[in-house]
């Protein structure tokens, strides 16, 4: 049960602070993405903050034999880039431009009462189905 409620307090803190600083507002994403346009750098502050914090947080926590609410570290193992990873990752930039959104902060905005993110999270979840089926073969 702990387990649970430090997750769920850490998604809303997470989620808190995506609303606060305003990635949620695809206006206010696309204006940081448009760089020889009315570019808006006020969201590099934000990406910074979460940078450092990584940066600076993550090895200290590393040190620990395990985490505390679970047995052993969850880590990527995968140490290379393969097209699958620069596709997926090419796709999400789109994405990301040409909405505004990215998946944490569109399911945050499902909470401020407009009908976009929803459309955009209905077409997240299509697309992950779709690309499911597609990677296993159709099956």
């Amino acid at each position: 049960m702990s387990r649970v409620l430090a997750a769920g307090f850490c998604g809303v803190l997470f989620g808190v602070g995506l609303a606060l600083s305003q990635m949620i507002n695809p206006d206010k994403v696309l204006a940081f993405l448009d760089l020889w346009g009315a570019w808006d750098p006020s969201l590099i502050l934000v990406m910074g903050g979460g940078a450092g914090v990584t940066v600076v947080l993550f090895p200290l926590v590393l040190r620990r034999a395990r985490p505390r609410l679970d047995a052993r570290f969850h880590l990527p193992v995968k140490r290379q880039l393969d097209a699958r990873l620069v596709v997926g990752a090419g796709l999400f930039g789109i994405g990301w431009g040409v909405a505004g959104y990215c998946p944490g902060p569109a399911l945050v905005a499902l909470t401020v009462g407009t009908w976009e993110p929803w459309v955009f999270v209905a077409a997240m979840i299509a697309g992950s189905l779709a690309c499911k089926v597609w990677l296993d073969g159709g099956a």
